[in-house]
């Protein structure tokens, strides 16, 4: 494709800007293309410029005022996401932000009215939207098979302790940041409700070295909707499954691996009506389940993929007009609830003292 490649610039060589980002980009290199980079370490500068032949700035207005970059790519510390994506835009810049998109909706508010006066595109790096588990449940969900969904659980259990800048609240990190975007951004799809009812629990255990929470406990809840539960936490040893979808004609579970569920076709099941008279054993009602039982092995799918997917997806809205898959928009969705978790929160509840 030659020069329909798109010129990334990646501001930020850690642990998503180079093991995510700079990687994908190397799998997409038909579409892509790597021409500067920034961080404040020459070390990573230099492995930069060795790898792609890239230019290479320690700062990031050196960085951004590069002609040669048209998508800007934020993998910086949270806390700085939101004004380094309004200063790549004023520059004439496309940005695709990692996540968090923001660390609060007035950020992403700012954000968005920069994009309308630049006209320069601005999503996130949500590429969670387009992993096979994920698809594969909303494909599911969306049949009809399990009836009308009641809950969903989301659940995603580590045990480890961190000391990294993600322990720390300054920095915008924590769990209900760090794990909560790709979490919410899934959950958000199952429920229509702009602003779902929110109860939230944060809870930060001594397997943090920062101030900021490691275990958060959410609920979303509106009306005629299914109940969403979800779970980030970094102190359970016996990690559930991922996904618990339950419907009044089955139930899906599942993680990354794999995804099964099973359900009941309903003109199969006899009608009943109340019976107050006693049950000739003294037992609860039962009969025969005829279930219906379906899984899909997910094993084969590549690490990367939903990322490579992500990036194909962007390159099809800057060089074919296709419509932009994250909008902005949604994102501000995600930080309005994540907002009003902190608040259901009212802090973080402190178990080191």
């Amino acid at each position: 494709m030659g020069q329909d490649k798109v010129r990334v610039g990646i501001a930020g060589l850690g642990r998503a800007g180079w093991g995510l980002h700079a990687e994908i980009n190397a799998d997409v290199a038909d579409r892509f293309s790597i021409v500067a980079v920034c961080d404040p370490l020459e070390s990573r500068r230099d492995e930069a410029r060795e790898r792609f032949g890239c230019e290479a700035y320690a700062d990031f207005d050196s960085f951004i005022a590069d002609d040669n970059i048209e998508l800007v790519v934020i993998a910086m510390p949270s806390h700085l996401h939101a004004d380094l994506a309004i200063q790549a835009m004023r520059s004439g810049k496309h940005v695709l932000v990692e996540k968090p998109f923001a660390t609060n909706v007035e950020d992403v508010d700012r954000m968005i009215a920069v994009s309308k006066e630049t006209g320069k595109i601005l999503t996130g790096a949500q590429n969670r939207r387009f992993e096979a588990e994920y698809l594969k449940v909303k494909e599911v969900i969306d049949s009809g098979k399990l009836g009308r969904i009641v809950q969903v659980r989301i659940a995603w259990h580590r045990f480890r302790r961190r000391w990294d800048w993600q322990t720390l609240t300054s920095l915008g990190g924590g769990n209900l940041a760090n794990d909560g975007p790709h979490a919410f951004d899934q959950a958000l799809t199952l429920i229509h409700a702009a602003e779902p009812e929110v109860f939230c629990d944060m809870v930060r255990t001594p397997l943090s070295a920062g101030d900021a929470e490691d275990h958060v406990k959410v609920l979303l809840r509106a009306p005629s909707e299914p109940l969403i539960d979800m779970e980030f936490t970094n102190a359970c040893a016996f990690a559930q499954d991922q996904w618990l979808v339950m419907g009044t004609q089955g139930t899906l579970t599942g993680g990354r691996n794999n995804v099964r569920w099973k359900y009941l076709e309903p003109d199969l099941m006899p009608h009943r009506e109340v019976d107050t008279a006693p049950t000739p054993d003294r037992s609860y009602n039962s009969e025969p389940m005829a279930w219906i039982e379906e899984s899909c092995d997910l094993s084969a799918e590549p690490r990367r993929a939903s990322h490579n997917r992500l990036y194909q997806s962007l390159y099809a809205t800057l060089r074919e007009g296709a419509p932009l898959a994250i909008t902005p928009e949604s994102l501000r969705r995600q930080l309005l609830v994540m907002d009003k978790c902190r608040q259901s929160a009212g802090g973080i509840q402190d178990l080191t003292r």
